[in-house]
C-alpha cells in the first residue's frame, strides 16, 4: 500500500501493527520476537515499511536464519501472495544467508474458518434477511 494512503488517515497500517501486537501477546512471546512488513510493491510511490524482501534479509544477514512469514491481512492464501512469498522474499533470505524458511498458509477453506465466517454472516445478517 502506498505510503501516502497512510499519511491521508487510511487505518491499513495501524491494524496490521495492531494485529502483530495481539499475535504476539497471545502467543506469550516478548517483544521483537514478530516483525510487520510489508510487501507488493509497484511503481514509483513510494510504500509502507519496511519491505519484506529487503527486511528478511537484513534478518538473514544478522545472523537469523529461520524465520516463518504469515499473511494475517488475508483470509485466503492468493497467487500473487504465494508466488511473492514463496519465490522473491524466499529466494532473498536464502541468497541472504538465511537456512529455514516457512510459509505459514492463511486459514483457506479450514472448517474452523468457514464456521467462523459463517457466524459473522449470519449476525451481521441478522434483521436483513
Amino acid at each position: 500500500m502506498p505510503k501516502r494512503y497512510l499519511l491521508e488517515g487510511d487505518p491499513y497500517f495501524c491494524q496490521c501493527q495492531k494485529t502483530s501486537r495481539l499475535l504476539q501477546e497471545r502467543l506469550g512471546w516478548a517483544e521483537g520476537i514478530i516483525d510487520t512488513t510489508f510487501q507488493s510493491v509497484f511503481g514509483r510511490e513510494e510504500w509502507l515499511k519496511p519491505y519484506t524482501v529487503e527486511h528478511v534479509a537484513e534478518l538473514a544477514k544478522r545472523g537469523i536464519t529461520d524465520i516463518a512469514i504469515m499473511s494475517p491481512a488475508f483470509a485466503a492464501d492468493c497467487v500473487e501472495t504465494l508466488e511473492e512469498i514463496q519465490g522473491e522474499i524466499q529466494e532473498a533470505f536464502v541468497h541472504a544467508g538465511g537456512k529455514v524458511f516457512t510459509y505459514i498458509p492463511c486459514l483457506n477453506d479450514d472448517a474452523a474458518h468457514i464456521e467462523m465466517l459463517t457466524g459473522l454472516i449470519k449476525e451481521n445478517l441478522a434483521g436483513w434477511i
